[in-house]
């Protein structure tokens, strides 16, 4: 396999129960599954060598050992996955932290990475943080359009939670949806035109909440009728990076659970 993927990976120390896969993000490379390890260094694009950015995200509840359904993380895992850089991945049972992550995250939030050597929490700030030490390929979205389909996730979260038919959440939403639909007509397909951006990255695991919760609890999905936006959704939903960094279905429907219920 090394010699097909010039994908060289090292271990020097033992290993602990929670530290799991180590994932090559070059998209010719084959996912190496079920390789645990604790210090690695794996062949760069560039050709030398680059050790992975260690990165703790949120674990599924459904099956153990598989990502969560953190839409944050997701959104540091798709940049690292776009960028083509290795990473470390170290998942994190949120309902019982452990004290290795609470060192790294006091207030025990994912996702979190190691960037120089420093832990670095927030998404906004992980992947500011990596495109500014990263810049190849570029991901930045332009200021003028960093703003585009901002309100969707929080309109979704409010209609999501309405427990009244009438109380204007579905309509807000709709509004939401008309702008980003009109938006991508004039613009798209992707938020920045033909290529994917920092701002796809962030809508995508977004819309794939919304699209799975509210169908589930709801009975409601986006309306063929926006054919921009569901284009838009199945082109970041098809990308083998979004694939690869997905949450299974079943975990996005019982993270939601407690606040469909609040």
């Amino acid at each position: 396999m090394a010699a097909a993927t010039s994908l060289v990976a090292r271990s020097s120390t033992a290993l602990t129960p929670n530290h799991v896969h180590l994932r090559s993000l070059v998209p010719r490379y084959r996912l190496l599954r079920g390789f645990r390890l604790l210090s690695t260094r794996v062949l760069s694009v560039t050709g030398g060598f680059s050790a992975p950015v260690e990165v703790c995200v949120k674990e599924s509840v459904t099956v153990p050992g598989n990502l969560g359904d953190c839409p944050f993380s997701q959104r540091v895992l798709l940049t690292l996955e776009e960028k083509h850089l290795p990473y470390d991945l170290k998942l994190v049972d949120i309902a019982n932290r452990p004290e290795w992550f609470l060192k790294v995250s006091p207030e025990g939030k994912v996702p979190v990475a190691k960037l120089d050597d420093k832990w670095i929490a927030d998404s906004d700030i992980i992947t500011q943080t990596i495109e500014e030490k990263f810049p190849e390929p570029p991901l930045a979205t332009t200021l003028e359009k960093s703003s585009v389909g901002s309100k969707l996730f929080s309109t979704f979260i409010a209609f999501l939670k309405s427990k009244d038919s009438n109380d204007g959440t579905e309509k807000a939403l709709l509004s939401e949806l008309t702008s980003f639909d009109e938006y991508l007509r004039e613009n798209g397909p992707f938020v920045n035109g033909e290529k994917i951006s920092a701002s796809d990255l962030s809508l995508g695991p977004k819309l794939y909440h919304l699209e799975i919760v509210l169908d589930f609890y709801k009975n409601w999905s986006v309306p063929v009728s926006f054919t921009h936006v569901r284009n838009y959704m199945e082109l970041v939903f098809s990308r083998e990076s979004f694939v690869k960094t997905r949450a299974l279905k079943e975990d996005v429907i019982a993270g939601w659970r407690s606040k469909v219920a609040a």
